[in-house]
Parts: structure tokens; C-alpha cells; sequence
């Protein structure tokens, strides 16, 4: 194996843990936590969870036999059933997720926009439409590349996923317009939905703290015997007001188009151009499509409040209950000891008080 091939092998294999730890973590927080499950945007991410679990249960291992095989087709090859399965997956999981930030993204413009009437616009049917719409969107484009055998094991990504009648592409014109209809109806859709909506959302943010701001330099300039340290921190508070909108939409627009922009923009090359792609690219950027199984619990979940109150909550509880298990065989220990104490004590007493002595 290249050395190339050992580094890509060993951070799908990191990709793979941290995406089962990180996405169980979520589910254990939504059956835990009661609010969580109450809220409309849960069942997206409950969605987008339960698809970032398949897929590193089953396109992700198989993706890291194809590497440690160095290629070969031993593990399903082009037309076994197990390869035909997981390339109808990775496509169906892939655009589902997609989809599912698309509505994650038009629910927080929804939030921020119409806050007063939020609850009234989205309840928890309409979420489960539009989770509904994101499911049947996602099977017609799996179900048509399976009857069209445009699944298989593919060698540019060493992966069992969508691909023609031959391994660099070329699968006819129909392919050629499944491809496009599908990257075009799934990724490109979903990443304009997400910059509308969040630099939507940007600007209602920028509004919203500015008038803060205004309000907290004129408290400023009022309370003029406040001291130099007190104001100063006013002052970086602001700043960082500003700055942590910012960040949120960078994060979920930035990790989509990293993760995603370079798998996309190789598959449109591999069908329109003859230069040979390396292979080394090819499963890089399949990796990278997985490393948003890793990342998205942390991007829409772990990182908020509630969930990081959850898993606070469930980590003292853990610890409170292994520390008694703990102490308790001690505690035991000396339970015994001192009765055993106390009874040859008593059998002392009872020996001196006997009469005749």
C-alpha cells in the first residue's frame, strides 16, 4: 500500500469513530432531553443523524476495504449485491443530507425573520413534509441510477457509488443528464437555499445588534463615573456580538461547500473531461464528503446550549454513579469491620458480667 493510500486509510478510519461517537452522542442528548424533541427543527436533525449513522455503518467501511485492497474489486466488485446496495445508499444518504441543510437552513430564516410568528409557520407537520419531500427526492434519484445499474464499485474513489458504464465516466448521454440533474437538484439547489437564507439571517443579525449597540454607547456615555475596565468590556462584548453571528453562518455555509464543492466539481470533470483524474484526488475528496458525517453533530447539535447542558447532565451522572459504585464495596468493607468490631466488644462485656467472676 502507498503511503498515501495508509494516510487516507487512517483518517477515514478517525472519520469513522468520531462519526459514531459524535452522532450517538446526539441521539442519547434527543431521547434524554425533552425540549430538544419538542422543537420542529428536531426532526431534521434526528434525519440528518440517523443518515450520517448509515453512512458510517455501511459506505464508509466498504470505501476503507476498497483502499485496503488496494483497489481490487474483492469486496463486491461492480455488480455484486452488497456493492449495488451501498451505491444506491451513498447516493440516497448523500442527497438526503444535503436536502435536510437545505431545510435546516430555510427553518432559521423562518426563526429569525417571523420570530413572533415562527411557531404558527412551522409546525411539527409541516417539518415532517418537508422531511417527507427530502425522502421521496432522494429515493427517485436512487431508485432510477439501480434500475439504469449506474451503481457499482467505482476505482477513483475506491467506493461502491454512482458511476457509468465504464469507471472513468462516459455512460451515454443519459447518464451524462442524470448527473447533472441529479449535483444540480441536490447540491447546487441546497447550497443557494443555505447562502439566501443565512445571509438572510445575517443581516437581520446585523440590524438586531446594532440597535444594541446604539442603545448600550448611549447607556455608556450617561453613566459617565462607570469605570475605564467596566466599559471596556462593554466595548468587546459588542464586538464579539458582531462577530459570533458571523462565525455560525461561515460554519455551516463554509463546512457544505468544503466538504462537498471538490466530490461535485471532480464528478462534472470525470464526465465531460479526458485528462485522467488521479486516484489519490478521487478518494480524498470521497473523504471529504464523509467528513461531514463527523462534522455536522457538532456544526448543528453539540455545540448549542441544550445539548451541551444534556451531555453535562449525563457525564455527572455517570460519574456520580461510578464513584458510589466505587466507594460503596469500602463503605461495605468497614460496615463490616466495625460490627464485627461492636460484636466481639458486646461478648467481651458479656464474658466480664458473668457470674462467678
Amino acid at each position: 500500500m502507498h503511503a498515501a493510500d495508509a494516510a487516507c486509510a487512517a483518517l477515514l478510519l478517525a472519520l469513522i469513530a468520531v462519526s459514531l461517537l459524535s452522532n450517538l452522542l446526539v441521539l442519547i442528548c434527543f431521547v434524554h432531553n425533552p425540549e430538544i424533541r419538542k422543537q420542529a427543527p428536531a426532526l431534521f436533525i434526528l434525519n440528518l443523524t440517523f443518515c450520517n449513522l448509515l453512512q458510517s455503518v455501511s459506505n464508509m467501511p466498504l470505501t476503507l476495504a476498497g483502499l485496503l485492497a488496494a483497489g481490487q474489486q474483492q469486496h463486491g466488485g461492480s455488480g455484486g449485491g452488497l456493492c449495488q446496495t451501498a451505491g444506491f445508499l451513498d447516493t440516497f444518504l448523500t442527497t438526503n443530507s444535503m436536502l435536510t441543510m437545505a431545510a435546516l437552513s430555510i427553518d432559521r430564516w423562518v426563526a429569525v425573520v417571523f420570530p413572533l410568528s415562527y411557531h404558527s409557520r412551522v409546525r411539527r407537520r409541516d417539518a415532517a413534509a418537508a422531511l417527507g419531500y427530502t425522502w421521496a427526492h432522494s429515493l427517485c434519484f436512487s431508485a432510477a441510477a439501480s434500475c439504469r445499474s449506474w451503481v457499482g464499485y467505482h476505482h477513483l474513489y475506491a467506493s461502491c457509488t454512482l458511476r457509468g458504464s465504464r469507471d472513468k465516466g462516459g455512460g451515454g448521454p443519459h447518464f451524462v443528464a442524470f448527473t447533472l440533474a441529479l449535483h444540480g437538484l441536490s447540491f447546487l439547489l441546497a447550497l443557494v437555499a443555505m447562502c439566501v437564507t443565512y445571509l438572510k439571517v445575517l443581516q437581520v443579525a446585523r440590524f438586531h445588534c446594532k440597535r444594541i449597540d446604539v442603545i448600550t454607547m448611549q447607556t455608556l456615555l450617561l453613566l459617565v463615573d462607570i469605570h475605564p475596565s467596566v466599559r471596556q468590556k462593554c466595548l468587546d462584548e459588542q464586538k464579539q456580538r458582531r462577530q459570533r453571528s458571523t462565525n455560525k453562518i461561515s460554519t455551516f455555509i463554509g463546512t457544505f461547500v468544503l466538504c462537498f464543492t471538490p466530490y461535485v466539481v471532480t464528478r462534472l470533470v470525470e464526465l465531460f473531461s479526458p485528462e485522467h483524474i488521479s486516484a489519490h484526488w478521487g478518494v480524498l475528496s470521497k473523504c471529504l464528503v464523509y467528513s461531514k458525517a463527523a462534522s455536522d453533530p457538532f456544526v448543528y447539535s453539540l455545540l448549542r446550549h441544550q445539548y451541551r447542558k444534556t451531555c453535562g447532565l449525563l457525564a455527572r451522572k455517570i460519574l456520580g454513579r461510578s464513584r458510589r459504585d466505587s466507594i460503596s464495596p469500602a463503605l461495605k468493607a468497614n460496615a463490616r469491620r466495625d460490627q464485627d468490631d461492636q460484636l466481639a466488644a458486646n461478648a467481651v462485656r458479656d464474658h466480664s458480667q458473668a457470674p462467678g467472676r
